[in-house]
């Protein structure tokens, strides 16, 4: 993953940054692209994965459309020259403000959470003489079997339309002058990677879909959504994600009419391994029952860890600095005021020095987008390496 090359210009960099394989992004976005195009899918990218403009500007050029969940990404998407008939606004809380924003951009779609967000939507299409696209975000209670925080598909969650609040929404539908009915929607959850649950998703589709059609609204986009996860713990050997066999399990289980879209919202799996964050030893810490790495980088560069209990995997890549044969058990800690502060507890690693560099990897899914500014940070930077050289901002 990392060559002598690379080594050499991070010493000479600031840390903590995160390093973007631009390579390896377009890589993957084409792996994408080509397994979609066999069934003719359309593609929407998930902003809120990652918003760095290189990202956005590499996904744009590959054609995909944008999924956005809130206005001022549905804004950042129209920048960036994303095409206005491919983006979509998603959000359980769209504001007044938000609404208004992609009603004037006349973006493709809204993904209704509510019916009372129905009502909002076309009273505020109606007061600029607009006619809003809408589709039903259905909440089809299937399990995507995937850390608590990020299930998004269960009646327990907050997201989405429950089966028993449908009749309300056709009949809604039916007294909104300015609403188009476009389809349905649905996300169940992240980093999915039992593909059986997008087996129970599409029976649930199709059953829904038929139900639509009975209540005589056509429905022209399924919006299946995203979640398909990657492989946190072999970044190097499961790199790109298996579009074709993801894509083939909706070929071989969704009903599709004629005249039909089918539309996917990914995210994570497209940018999650083109990033790491680097970091260095500030300290070591050795104690009776506890040895520490103490890195410049932590919590506000990348939560996931505290947040979630994410898996990410360490390396200490000063290769010419260390003998790997020799390993320490370290808590690999970050300098926040906070015990939660701890990237992993008691990992195995070649014993590490002041100094040493550390790669955090696949960090590039809701990393960067989650930063802050806790404890006075600086706001962590980004260095790119496409073309043959690297490039920092």
């Amino acid at each position: 993953m990392f060559s002598p090359a690379h080594i050499a210009r991070f010493n000479e960099l600031e840390t903590p940054f995160y390093y973007y394989d631009l390579n390896l992004l377009q890589q993957t976005l084409n792996a994408c692209k080509d397994a979609a195009a066999e069934h003719d899918y359309h593609v929407h990218y998930a902003l809120k994965a990652n918003f760095n403009p290189k990202v956005l500007q590499a996904v744009q050029a590959t054609g995909f459309g944008a999924d956005c969940v809130s206005g001022n990404e549905v804004l950042a998407a129209v920048d960036h020259g994303f095409d206005k008939r491919k983006i979509v606004f998603a959000g359980v809380g769209k504001s007044d403000r938000e609404i208004n924003a992609a009603l004037d951009a006349d973006i493709f779609c809204f993904n209704v959470e509510s019916v009372q967000e129905l009502e909002v939507i076309n009273g505020l299409a109606g007061a600029k003489s607009k006619t809003a696209r809408v589709a039903i975000r259905i909440n089809p209670n299937v399990d995507a079997h995937t850390h608590h925080y990020i299930t998004t598909g269960l009646e327990e969650n907050k997201f989405g339309i429950n089966t028993w609040q449908l009749h309300d929404v056709v009949s809604t539908l039916k007294t909104c002058p300015n609403l188009e009915f476009t389809g349905i929607h649905f996300h169940v959850g992240s980093q999915i990677t039992d593909l059986d649950v997008f087996k129970n998703l599409c029976i649930r589709v199709n059953e829904l879909h038929e139900w639509f059609d009975r209540q005589q609204l056509p429905v022209k986009v399924l919006n299946v959504g995203g979640g398909l996860g990657v492989d946190y713990y072999n970044p190097d050997t499961n790199t790109v994600a298996d579009f074709k066999n993801y894509f083939k399990i909706f070929k071989d289980n969704l009903l599709i009419k004629a005249g039909q879209e089918v539309h996917f919202e990914l995210g994570r799996v497209l940018v999650a391994q083109c990033a790491s964050l680097i970091s260095r030893v500030l300290y070591v810490k050795n104690g009776q029952k506890k040895n520490f790495l103490v890195l410049d980088a932590g919590m506000t560069e990348l939560i996931r860890p505290m947040l979630y209990q994410a898996y990410h995997h360490l390396e200490n890549i000063s290769k010419q600095d260390i003998d790997q044969a020799v390993t320490v058990n370290y808590d690999v800690v970050g300098p926040i005021c906070e015990s939660t502060d701890c990237f992993r507890t008691d990992v195995a690693m070649p014993e590490s020095f002041r100094g040493n560099l550390i790669a955090i990897r696949t960090a590039g899914a809701y990393g960067e987008v989650m930063a802050s500014g806790y404890n006075l940070r600086n706001r962590v930077q980004s260095v790119y390496w496409g073309q043959q050289e690297l490039q920092g901002i």
